[in-house]
């Protein structure tokens, strides 16, 4: 409840990136972009028009472009000007595309693809987990359980906590392509956890769930871990369905 001790009157944060003006002009058009004010195939307005409107200098708006550009979002030509891509070619699982995602409001479509990836990947990556991990792995990831357990998944430290808890867990696959998309699941497990609690508390612990993963990746058990991660990631998503219907 919103009176309960630990729990903040969630509210999505701005998406990361440089807080320097182009960063924040590259956020303001990413979010117009995701939040679908320029569709595919749209020109957006000309360099001196649009550093006009958003009141930036014509530098600042040619560096948000190529930030743009850089995560798919865009392409520029001469005298065709700057258009939105297709949306096959955004970068989706950029940390930044994420956030701007969710700043938009995200369809559900896109929430329930967010978690289709994470049951494919998760799971598995558990399971390598179970097998492969250290004693320092373990370390990381009970002390994570243990800030989850202490501030809870409606503060700040609680959700750094868990997002280092899935990290570690993705580290300790011990596959260098895995890893690459660590970043990515890390953001993806962020932004929904946020987005499920922006309007009322979580309507169940999620921390029982947490230690039954860990006692299976402690134990080593391949089976076991696979088992409790996908049960992890399926309630996960439940609790956010719940979230889009309140």
């Amino acid at each position: 409840m919103r009176g309960d001790p630990g729990y903040e009157d969630i509210k999505l944060p701005l998406a990361s990136g440089s807080r320097r003006i182009h960063g924040s002009v590259a956020r303001d058009l990413g979010v117009a972009i995701l939040a679908g004010r320029y569709a595919p195939g749209d020109v957006l307005p000309g360099e001196i028009e649009f550093s006009e409107q958003l009141k930036v200098s014509r530098t600042a708006y040619r560096e948000a472009v190529r930030i743009l550009s850089a995560k798919g979002l865009v392409e520029s030509r001469p005298r065709t000007g700057t258009r939105v891509t297709q949306r096959s070619r955004w970068n989706l699982l950029d940390p930044d595309i994420l956030a701007w995602a969710f700043e938009a409001e995200p369809s559900e479509t896109f929430i329930r693809d967010l978690f289709e990836l994470r049951m494919i990947v998760e799971p598995a990556a558990a399971a390598l987990a179970a097998e492969r991990r250290s004693e320092l792995d373990i370390s990381r990831m009970g002390h994570a359980l243990e800030e989850m357990g202490r501030y809870g998944l409606a503060t700040e430290i609680g959700r750094a906590a868990d997002q280092s808890f899935h990290n570690t867990i993705l580290e300790a696959a011990r596959n260098g392509p895995l890893m690459a998309l660590s970043s990515s699941i890390a953001a993806a497990v962020t932004w929904t956890t946020i987005f499920k609690q922006r309007r009322s508390a979580l309507p169940r612990d999620p921390m029982p769930d947490h230690r039954i993963l860990y006692e299976a990746i402690v134990a080593g058990d391949p089976a076991a871990a696979r088992a409790a991660m996908t049960e992890l990631v399926r309630l996960a998503l439940a609790d956010t369905e719940l979230s889009l219907k309140a």
